[in-house]
Parts: structure tokens; sequence; C-alpha cells
């Protein structure tokens, strides 16, 4: 059995333990409540700073702010201002752009009736032209006009001639001379045969081939005479780019192209730019025919200079040869005229002697023979 003091003891120990923890517990409650009154007190009055620091920096970012509203306030107010016054600038440039742009439009409409005009003019110059084109006559005449100003522009007077009469009675439009060579030019103007093509197409290329065909027989034959000077070739001035073109794009059933046919006759169809290649080259050729010419003038020149310098060469040496012989006789009389000079003076003092006077000196007073 267990001993009853020591129950007493142990609740004697047990009771003490709860008083002391009981009083331990009260102590630390109240050291608690006193830090929680610190802590407490701490936490208000951080917390008392931390509002006055919030407030602050709130009023200091309100005063911020209002200051950025006034900025932007017064930026807006000047935008505004700004904006009125690029509104006005821009109001007055479109005005002025607009009366621009509305003189333009009246200058324009001038100008359409202007062409219009012109337009109703060319039609009624066309409509003339080609009543004049329509006779063959008329035709021939212009054709022949415009060979005539080529000439003029791109050779000299002399070195053509223009309705050239051939001893057979046929005329050519023109001739070139080429030294004692003439180049024939004739005009021709197959339109009625392109107009065919313009208005027919395709169909109507054989009649304009036909017509230019006949053109080229008809110059080879009449125009390269070897009895009149003339060179073996012609030309057949085309006076239209667009007919020669055509000319020129043109080729039978088999295929032979028509200005093939045309050289094959010894005749070159020519347009008028053509043409004008083909007068400079023999303006060329001209100058330099001419070239030849004068030098061999100053060569015949030359020949005849060297041939006189050579009877003067000839004459001069005679001269000389006459000059020197006078020379020397001048000399030989001079000699004795010395002599005879001083025989004088010696007779004139009466000294003369036998030695002085011999006869072969007296031989000396003769003049010496000259050649």
């Amino acid at each position: 059995m267990v001993d009853p003091f020591v129950w007493v003891a142990a609740a004697v120990a047990l009771v003490g333990m709860v008083l002391i923890v009981t009083l331990l517990l009260r102590s630390a409650g109240r050291r608690s409540e006193q830090q929680m009154a610190t802590t407490r007190q701490e936490m208000q009055a951080s917390l008392a700073a931390q509002n006055q620091m919030f407030s602050a920096q709130f009023n200091f970012l309100l005063q911020t702010v209002n200051q950025q509203l006034g900025h932007v306030r017064e930026e807006i107010q000047s935008g505004i201002s700004n904006s009125g016054k690029l509104a006005a600038d821009a109001q007055r440039d479109v005005s002025k752009q607009l009366q621009t742009a509305t003189e333009a439009v009246r200058q324009m409409s001038q100008q359409l009736g202007g062409l219009q005009q012109a337009g109703s003019d060319m039609q009624k110059i066309s409509q003339s032209l080609m009543q004049v084109l329509g006779a063959p006559k008329t035709r021939g005449i212009l054709g022949e006009v415009g060979l005539e100003r080529l000439l003029q522009d791109a050779l000299p007077r002399q070195s053509y001639e223009t309705q050239y009469r051939f001893s057979t009675g046929d005329i050519v439009d023109a001739v070139v001379r080429v030294g004692e060579r003439l180049v024939c030019v004739d005009s021709k103007f197959p339109l009625e045969a392109y107009r065919r093509i313009v208005e027919q197409g395709e169909d109507a290329r054989k009649d304009f081939n036909t017509a230019v065909r006949k053109h080229a027989d008809a110059i080879a034959q009449k125009y390269i005479l070897s009895g009149e000077r003339t060179l073996d070739l012609a030309l057949m001035f085309v006076p239209s780019e667009s007919v020669y073109y055509e000319l020129l794009m043109t080729e039978d059933a088999k295929g032979v192209r028509l200005d093939g046919y045309c050289r094959g006759k010894y005749v070159v169809p020519v347009s008028p730019n053509t043409l004008y290649a083909y007068l400079s080259c023999i303006a060329m050729g001209l100058r330099g025919i001419q070239i030849e010419e004068n030098a061999r003038r100053i060569q015949a020149s030359l020949d005849g200079t060297v041939k006189q310098l050579d009877t003067f060469s000839s004459v001069f040496d005679k001269v000389g040869t006459h000059i020197r012989n006078a020379q020397q006789s001048y000399n030989d009389a001079d000699v004795r005229l010395d002599r005879v000079r001083g025989s004088l003076q010696q007779a004139a003092q009466g000294v003369l002697t036998e030695a002085t006077a011999p006869e072969s000196e007296q031989k000396t007073l003769e003049p010496a023979a000259t050649e």
C-alpha cells in the first residue's frame, strides 16, 4: 500500500504547482496586456504618422495633378485656338484652290472650244486636201514641189536640174549631176491604190502592187538611158512616208517584195527622209569630186610654177655668169688703171726710164675683151 503521506505530499505538490501556474499565467496576462497596450499605442502612432505622410503625399499629388491639368487646359485652349486659325487658313486656301480650279476649268473649256474649232478646221482642210489630191495632176505637182524643196535643202543649185528633157522627148522631174553622169529622180504617188488598202484591207494590196510595178517599169524604160549619160539606176520618189511603208511591206503571191522588184529594175524607191539621206551622200560625193578637181588644178598650177622656176633658174645662171665676167673685167681694168696712173705720175715727175715704158706695157692699155 501506498503511504498516505505520499498522497498528501503529492496533493500538496500538485496544489502548489497549480498555484504557481496560476500565478505565472496571471503575471503573463498582465505583461501581455501591457505589451498589447504598448503595441496598440505604437501602431496608433505609426498609423498617425503614415496618415500624415499619406496626407502630405496626397496633397502633393493633388497639387501636381492640378498643375498638370492646368497645363493641359492651357494646351487644349491653345490647340483649339490654333485649330481655329488652321481651319481658317485651310478654308482660305481651299477657297483659293477652288477659284484656281474654276479658272482652270474655264480656260480648259475655252481650249476645248478652240480644239473643237481647230478640229473642224482640220476636217475642212483634210477634205480640201483630199479634193486636191484626188486629181492625179495635182498629186504630181505636190510630189514635184516636195522633191524640189528636198533638192534645194540638200544640194547646191548647179548640181541638179528640174524638169529635165531627154532627146527622146521624155521629161523627168529632176536629175542630179554626178560628174558627167546623171541620176534621174521621178516622183510617183500611187495614192488611189493606197486608199483602197486603207479602206478595203489586204484585198486591195494586189492593185497597189500592180500600180507600183507599172511606175517602176516606166521609170526604168524612160529614164535609164546610157546614151543620155544617165547612171544605171534611177530613184522613184514617193512623197508620203505611209505610202512608202506600205511599199516596203508589200509582196506578191510568190513572196517577192515590191521594193526588191523595183531594185531588180534598177529603180530605188525613196521616201522624203530616205531621199534626203541619199542626196546628202551625193552631196558628200560632189564635194569629194570638187576637192579632187581643185587638187588637179593645184597640181597643174604647181607643174607650171616648176617649169617657170626652171626657166628662171637658167636665166639666173646666165646673168650670174655675165656678172662674174664683168667682175673679172672690172678687176683687170682696175689693175691696169693703177699701172697707167703710176706711169703717168712717173712721167709727170720726169723720171721715166726705159724700164718703165716698155712696149709690153703699152699693150696693157688696150681694154680687155669680155665674153
